[in-house]
């Protein structure tokens, strides 16, 4: 059987939760049965570089402003070209444009749908836009109940069942105590310091704001060393905002990281004060490193977290209950033990790369053989109108 070809396509690749997603799935999949290929717009990263060294073959279509004729014509020939026989679509900006080149086509393979967040936040012309996209899709694939359900509520006239495939995450082998004594040293934890660590975005919707405020309410022989990795617009707010409550002092701005794994395991615990997420990848990933988590109780996080067991909730914006969560962690070292084993024990049963992958190829399965289903009508007439 020759393989059945897959393109996926994604706004942007920069490092964020779903581009890892896109990366686990594309490299991960079975290549006897499916040769995939990932169209992108914007935003080089090295996931790129982990795609094109995997033999994952990536198109990239620069789109220069909202409407871009030349981007589209390019998109529309790729599409055309590559025979594909299922696409997915992974963001609103690549579900909208994708949609409207395949309908060029005479006959388009099915296309995938994607629900990668809560979009609460959204405008009423984004769930305009993304109740066309839900209505013309195969297969929606949800990577949280919580953005199925509110998908069905707002979007409307879906006219699939949504599919819920959580996202996967690889269990890292264990470092040891030197090594990772050596990454905090690196990275300028002091010895005698418990180290919090947030991995992200520095966005709005990621509310980092909230845990400087609720290091603030502690004092300060309770406070850990916080390390911030990532980068963003707020980035420079955020420092400012640190310095004028004082809590600069025990604060570290690391900037975008290829190496979130690793910090994760030589943090102590981790916080995710998060105003809005769909299936957080960077809890799943601190989870499997064995790193403990706290994080708000919105969206997909109580999806992953039972509180106390695998982890610790607030409610969201909550910088008191945020503070003591992480007295809590601070100042007890039993507790992180016991929230490491039973996070890392869930995330190995519920959220393994083998789980995404197998549940999402039944998906593009299904899609394939309901398309070849419906297509057996129009090749018997027009075999019949070719003999008469």
């Amino acid at each position: 059987m020759n393989a059945r070809r897959l393109l996926v396509v994604i706004d942007e690749m920069e490092v964020g939760g779903s581009q890892r997603q896109v990366v686990h799935l594309l490299t991960n999949l079975d290549r006897s049965y499916w040769t995939p290929e990932l169209v992108y717009f914007r935003e080089h990263s090295f996931l790129i570089d982990k795609l094109e060294h995997a033999g994952v073959k990536v198109h990239h279509i620069p789109k220069r402003g909202r409407f871009d004729l030349g981007f589209f014509l390019t998109l529309a020939r790729v599409l055309r070209g590559g025979r594909y026989d299922i696409v997915h679509a992974f963001s609103l900006t690549a579900e909208l444009w994708t949609l409207l080149a395949l309908w060029l086509m005479r006959q388009p393979p099915p296309f995938v749908g994607s629900i990668r967040g809560l979009y609460l936040r959204q405008s009423k012309a984004f769930w305009w836009v993304k109740r066309f996209v839900l209505s013309r899709s195969a297969a929606i694939i949800s990577n949280s109940a919580a953005g199925a359900d509110v998908a069905e509520r707002l979007a409307g006239n879906v006219r699939v069942a949504i599919d819920v495939i959580g996202n996967g995450v690889p269990i890292p082998e264990r470092i040891s105590a030197d090594a990772r004594n050596a990454l905090r040293a690196r990275i300028a934890v002091p010895e005698d310091r418990v180290c919090a660590l947030f991995v992200g975005r520095l966005v709005e919707q990621k509310n980092v704001r909230c845990l400087l405020d609720a290091m603030a309410a502690l004092p300060v022989a309770k406070r850990p060393w916080l390390v911030l990795a990532g980068d963003g617009p707020l980035r420079a707010g955020l420092a400012a905002h640190a310095e004028a409550i004082g809590v600069h002092a025990q604060v570290a701005f690391l900037g975008e990281r290829g190496d979130a794994t690793a910090l994760m395991q030589a943090a102590d615990f981790l916080i995710l004060p998060s105003h809005e997420e769909g299936l957080s990848n960077a809890l799943l990933e601190a989870m499997a490193a064995g790193c403990p988590v706290i994080a708000s109780a919105v969206g997909g996080n109580p999806e992953l977290i039972e509180h106390e067991q695998t982890g610790l909730l607030f409610p969201d914006d909550d910088r008191a209950a945020l503070a003591m969560c992480m007295s809590r962690l601070v100042g007890d070292s039993e507790l992180r033990q016991k929230l490491s084993r039973q996070a890392r024990a869930h995330a190995e049963r519920q959220h393994s790369i083998s789980a995404l992958v197998a549940a999402t190829q039944s998906v593009y399965a299904r899609c394939i053989e309901s398309a070849t289903v419906r297509a057996l009508p129009q090749r018997q007439a027009l075999d019949s109108s070719r003999h008469t």
